[in-house]
């Protein structure tokens, strides 16, 4: 938490930067540009790589160590992981609106679970020890020393299993571990299934599992997340944008690869924001073993992560679809779609991780307009370049009507989901993945065509890019 002040004064930063300056155009008229060869190279200077650097360096920064993963199979290796996390992070890179959108749902969800358990059995604590009290104190001590087996043979069948002793109460860093898999069953000292904080829940109130004795230090130690590391990439964020108000306040053009790194660093710093409790690259889940009646142990493909999603067992038409409109519905908190890989490896989906039940609920709603409103904030950074110099008046265009479309493309996907949720309308209906199907291919072509922009930018930039921010101004003295 020491670092938390820090990562909100580099936010705080970010958003007051679309209020310094946009950029201005150059003095000079002409279309010429600087070819990248003649770059000069004194110390008042910077180059092309310093440039691709910069950014490069701020991107992997607050993607690569901003991005919290679920917990992963037990026997996935090292490899899969890796390649996993690599693909969230370039999903990150591409929608950064949905990374928010992601983040603000388990923030939600993490949060309304520990308030659940809290409520549930301090509740029973309190009931339990006025019960105890009645019985008169040595009864009470005598009691308190021996747990209960189950829920028949408690003064409460409810009350959770060592409940003087046991139930610690739960932080936001217990419901994000909830969430992202830290649950698992055991049945016979197999493992069964990841467990949802509803069946633990369930299970803990029925007697059939014992309450999971975990602190938050506990849990914090599973975690790889270090001070280092995240202060490593608090700095380099907040040297980037330090840098680029002082190059608007001084006149200084600004390359389009520096303001989509601004566009896309902004949105991850606020999902990292989002994430701070939640533990980062915890491989092995905390095991609970069921202590109840053989009879009751459920039934096989009854838990939420045992049973496949029906629609992977469709044709290959629907398989296809469901596959690249995943990443957009799971990201936006409207489906959790469980893979026949998911069930085998004994884990929660790696874009899943909340609760996505009730679509009426407060929270689902404020995270459909999080992830549309974070679309408006990129599109508004992209504005930024409004007056580039580009070489030609098509790639102007092109730059402008991704920005305003890039913002735009909120409406649709408010329509969409609101009319989802408003008329109960099935998910699964043609017109709702036509709908997704349909943005989604617009925003992938704008982020496309924004990428291109950019790579054909850097061939030959405008006049004042190479020239580095005169930082004496900023001190104050006598000339």
């Amino acid at each position: 938490m020491a670092l938390l002040p820090f990562t909100l004064a580099a936010i705080l930063l970010l958003l007051c930067t679309p209020f310094v300056c946009a950029l201005p155009p150059p003095n000079c008229t002409s279309t010429s540009a600087l070819d990248v060869t003649d770059s000069p190279s004194s110390s008042h200077t910077r180059t092309l790589w310093n440039i691709i650097w910069s950014c490069a360096a701020t991107l992997f920064a607050c993607t690569w160590s901003g991005i919290h993963p679920n917990i992963p199979g037990m026997d996935e290796g090292r490899i899969v992981i890796f390649f996993r996390r690599l693909y969230i992070m370039v999903l990150a890179l591409i929608a950064p609106e949905l990374m928010v959108t992601w983040a603000a749902i388990q923030f939600l969800s993490a949060r309304g679970t520990a308030k659940a358990f809290n409520d549930a059995f301090n509740a029973q604590l309190h009931q339990t020890g006025s019960d105890h009290s009645n019985m008169g104190e040595s009864t009470a001590t005598l009691l308190s020393e021996f747990p209960t087996s189950n829920g028949k043979n408690s003064p409460h069948p409810s009350a959770p299993h060592f409940a003087g002793r046991n139930f610690r109460e739960w932080t936001m860093t217990h419901g994000f571990f909830a969430w992202m898999g830290g649950f698992i069953l055991y049945c016979d000292n197999k493992p069964r299934a990841t467990l949802t904080p509803k069946e633990l829940m369930e299970f803990v109130h029925k007697g059939y599992v014992d309450i999971p004795d975990i602190t938050q230090a506990e849990i914090e130690g599973r975690s790889k997340a270090d001070a280092l590391s995240k202060g490593i990439a608090i700095l380099q964020l907040a040297w980037f944008v330090l840098q680029f108000n002082a190059r608007c306040i001084q006149n200084l053009p600004i390359t389009l690869f520096e303001i989509d790194t601004l566009a896309v660093v902004s949105l991850t710093s606020i999902a990292c924001l989002l994430w701070w409790n939640k533990p980062k690259d915890v491989r092995c889940p905390y095991a609970v073993h069921w202590t109840g009646n053989r009879a009751n142990i459920p039934r096989p493909c009854t838990l939420t992560y045992e049973k496949a999603n029906p629609e992977f067992s469709l044709d290959s038409w629907h398989h296809y679809l469901i596959i690249l409109i995943y990443p957009l519905r799971s990201l936006m908190g409207t489906a959790v779609t469980i893979s026949p890989r998911s069930v085998r490896e004994r884990r929660i989906p790696y874009l899943g991780g909340y609760d996505n039940d009730d679509r009426h609920d407060r929270n689902h709603v404020i995270t459909l307009f999080l992830g549309c409103f974070s679309a408006v904030i990129t599109g508004v950074l992209h504005c930024l370049g409004w007056s580039y110099l580009f070489q030609g008046h098509t790639e102007q265009i092109l730059w402008r009507v991704t920005s305003i479309v890039t913002a735009s493309t909120s409406i649709p996907l408010l329509l969409i989901f609101g009319w989802v949720i408003l008329f109960d309308v099935t998910q699964d209906s043609w017109v709702v993945r036509f709908s997704v199907v349909t943005v989604a291919f617009i925003y992938v072509t704008t982020r496309i065509t924004v990428i291109v922009l950019i790579s054909s930018s850097l061939r030959s930039l405008p006049p004042g890019i190479y020239d580095t921010v005169a930082w004496t101004t900023f001190v104050p003295h006598f000339r």
